[in-house]
C-alpha cells in the first residue's frame, strides 16, 4: 500500500510538473492580442468582460468545476487562491512588467484544467494550487493591462473580480451537482468539452 501510494504521488508530481511545464513553454508567443486596445468603462465593463469572454470563463468556470471534483479542501482553496494570485498578476499588468505568451496561457489553462477534469485527476492539493497558479498569473495579468485605459480603474477591478467569483461559485455549484450524477461521468464529460474549447483557442 506505501509503495502504491508513492508511485501515485510520483505520478501526480510528474503531472504537475509536466502541464507547469507545458504552461511555462507555451509563452513564446507575443502576448498583446487578449488586450484589449480601446478604452474600457467602469465596475459594468468590468464585471462583464470575464462573463462575456468564453476564454477567461471556461478557465474560471473550470476552476470551480474541478475544486468540486476534487473534493475536500480543494473545493474552496482553488476558488479562493486563483483570483488572490490573479491580483499578482494583474498588478504586474499595470506596472506594464514585460511578459510573452499571456494569450497562449490563457488557452492552455483551459485545455490542461478540461483535462484535468476528463481523466478525474486528483493530485496533491499543493500540485492543484501551483498549476493553477501559472494560470491566474495569465489571467490577471490581462485583466491588469486593461486597467490604466479604464475611465474608472478602481470599479473596473472590483468589477472583474466580482465576476470571477461569481464563475467560480457557478462552477462549484455545477461541479457538486453533477459529481451526484453517474457517479461523476458528466462531469467528466464537460472536462473533456472544456479541454476542446482549450484547443480551440490555442490554434486560432
Amino acid at each position: 500500500m506505501r509503495r502504491n501510494g508513492r508511485k501515485s504521488g510520483l505520478a501526480s508530481a510528474g503531472l504537475v510538473t509536466t502541464l507547469s511545464g507545458l504552461a511555462v513553454l507555451g509563452l513564446s508567443a507575443p502576448a498583446a492580442a487578449h488586450i484589449i486596445q480601446g478604452g474600457a468603462g467602469g465596475f459594468t465593463s468590468g464585471f462583464e468582460h470575464p462573463l462575456t469572454g468564453a476564454d477567461h470563463f471556461l478557465a474560471m468556470f473550470a476552476v470551480g468545476l474541478w475544486g468540486a471534483q476534487m473534493g475536500g479542501r480543494p473545493v474552496w482553496s482553488l476558488p479562493v487562491a486563483f483570483p488572490l494570485i490573479m491580483v499578482v498578476g494583474g498588478i504586474m499588468g499595470i506596472l506594464g512588467v514585460p511578459m510573452i505568451g499571456i494569450e497562449t496561457g490563457i488557452a492552455l489553462s483551459i485545455l490542461a484544467l478540461g483535462l484535468a477534469i476528463a481523466f478525474a485527476w486528483h493530485p496533491p492539493e499543493w500540485g492543484a494550487l501551483a498549476l493553477i497558479a501559472i494560470f491566474a498569473i495569465c489571467h490577471g495579468y490581462a485583466h491588469g493591462a486593461e486597467l490604466p485605459r479604464a475611465a474608472d480603474p478602481a470599479d473596473y477591478a472590483i468589477g472583474f473580480v466580482l465576476a470571477t467569483g461569481t464563475i467560480h461559485l457557478i462552477g462549484i455549484g455545477v461541479g457538486l451537482g453533477l459529481q451526484r450524477i453517474h457517479e461523476g461521468r458528466l462531469s467528466r464529460v464537460l472536462g473533456a468539452a472544456i479541454a476542446l474549447g482549450g484547443c480551440y483557442f490555442l490554434v486560432t
